[in-house]
């Protein structure tokens, strides 16, 4: 895309907060990307410190994570290995041009952030909705983790209790309710307090680890099957032509990595969009081939049979299995503190704009609202998780969230971006553009609308 030669609407003045954006902007920094001080960027030098192939992992990282586990069973909603397939392809060419997009918008408005390039090229609307859905997306995926914890832990305590597996044990320490508590209050609260988590950038090679060997054990499960393991029908085609949507939530689930992108955009030594077009379609390539592995591997194993949780097929005394359990519940408890400081940092922004209170004037306050966000965020998170057992109801919930991220905001902030170039005629690749970005909202608008209704109406209400 050519830079316009037009300025981006950045009126903050509506709320009178545009002196504090930079510190807004601070706060939402992933914790897994070195920015620039706010000094280098008054003198003119705002390049990173990050290398094209270094974003490329990032992307990757920020891309990869507990959501592969739903891929087995989104092959099975589509119908089939080839639907599948052909659903994930097809999406992944608007998912990295959404990813573009943003990159284009943060050089044109001069952002560091995914919400403040939406509040920056579209507006106050637009910004606040994308901050509110930014707080419900982290919120649901919180309540996500503490369910795939509660999974994993239940199929390793029967593998150490020798129970076997239809029978519930009458055990008050290995109830699920009570494990996920207990683990919930030990490791994750005192992580999600504090105030800055640069702490956990040095856990992600960890989590990266995990996610490959867990892609790994699916597929060598595959190849080698246990002999136990019965033949299962596989399905061929969907039950229903509207079955197909029912797996873009994972599919988004999965890929969405746009929120963070922004950052790691800023983040390179050369922040150009023709790279970042580059490292991106490395970045979600090799995301592809880990979630089609999965994705393919799972769904040939168990056929439709398989749970939303592919690990919950397998048999509790599995060792491979169960170090892949491991690696997914460290995983879930490094991933939720990040999640939650998102979520966390937009509600302190919105709340900031909203009383015209800068973060300089609120220190005082500020570690009294911390502590009583952050404990009702976890307590909700972990009440819903308690009493909502199935993964999959969250996750299309959630997903349709996702979809919006991926495509309803980029497209807004490209077509917004171009009626604001100052032009005397409107060349063709203008109008392309245009309505490119209005294809992409219309798509996004579509599947958050089609997912969210499933989602109420036959999941949450089944």
């Amino acid at each position: 895309m050519a830079q316009g030669t037009g300025s981006i609407n950045s009126d903050y003045k509506d709320w009178e907060w545009s002196d504090d954006a930079g510190e807004r902007a601070r706060l939402l920094q992933s914790p897994s990307v070195e920015m620039v001080s706010k000094n280098a960027e008054s003198q003119g030098n705002s390049l990173g410190a990050t290398s094209a192939l270094g974003a490329v992992f990032i992307v990757v990282n920020a891309a990869l994570g507990a959501g592969l586990l739903n891929f087995p069973a989104a092959f099975s909603m589509a119908g089939g290995v080839a639907a599948g397939i052909t659903l994930q392809m097809c999406m992944l060419v608007f998912i990295i041009g959404g990813l573009v997009i943003l990159a284009y918008c943060s050089q044109a408005s001069n952002e560091r952030t995914y919400q403040e390039v939406v509040w920056a090229v579209c507006g106050k609307v637009p910004g606040v909705l994308c901050e509110v859905a930014i707080a419900v997306y982290t919120f649901g995926t919180c309540i996500a983790f503490l369910i795939i914890i509660g999974d994993q832990e239940d199929k390793i305590i029967a593998a150490l209790v020798k129970e076997p597996e239809e029978a519930g044990s009458s055990r008050w320490y290995t109830d699920r309710k009570f494990t996920i508590s207990i683990t919930a209050f030990l490791l994750i609260l005192p992580l999600s307090i504090p105030k800055e988590i640069g702490f956990q950038k040095y856990a992600s090679s960890l989590s990266v680890i995990g996610t490959w060997y867990v892609t790994a054990v699916i597929i060598i499960k595959y190849i080698w099957p246990d002999k136990e393991l019965v033949p299962v029908e596989i399905p061929t085609s969907p039950s229903t032509w509207t079955a197909v949507f029912n797996a873009m939530p994972t599919i988004c689930f999965g890929f969405q990595c746009h929120v963070s992108s922004v950052p790691v955009f800023n983040s390179m030594k050369q922040p150009e969009v023709k790279t970042w077009g580059a490292v991106v379609t490395a970045a979600m390539v090799i995301a592809l081939f880990v979630y089609t592995g999965t994705g393919v591997c799972g769904f040939l194993t168990f056929g439709a049979g398989v749970e939303q949780d592919v690990l919950m097929s397998y048999p509790s005394n599995d060792i491979p299995v169960a170090l892949a359990r491991a690696f997914i519940i460290l995983c879930v408890l490094t991933s939720y503190p990040i999640l939650h400081f998102c979520g966390r940092a937009v509600l302190e922004g919105l709340w900031l704009r909203y009383t015209g209170v800068t973060v300089e004037e609120d220190v005082v306050r500020e570690r009294r609202r911390r502590l009583l966000q952050t404990i009702s965020w976890f307590l909700l998170t972990l009440l819903l998780a308690l009493f909502i057992p199935d993964i999959g109801k969250v996750i299309s919930v959630i997903g349709g969230l996702a979809a919006c991220f991926i495509f309803v905001f980029p497209g807004l902030c490209l077509i917004q971006a171009k009626l604001s170039e100052i032009q005397e005629t409107r060349a063709i690749s203008w109008w392309a553009q245009v309505s490119y970005g209005v294809f992409m909202v219309t798509l996004g608008a579509f599947i958050f609308g089609q997912t969210t209704a499933n989602a109420i109406f036959v999941d949450l209400t089944a």
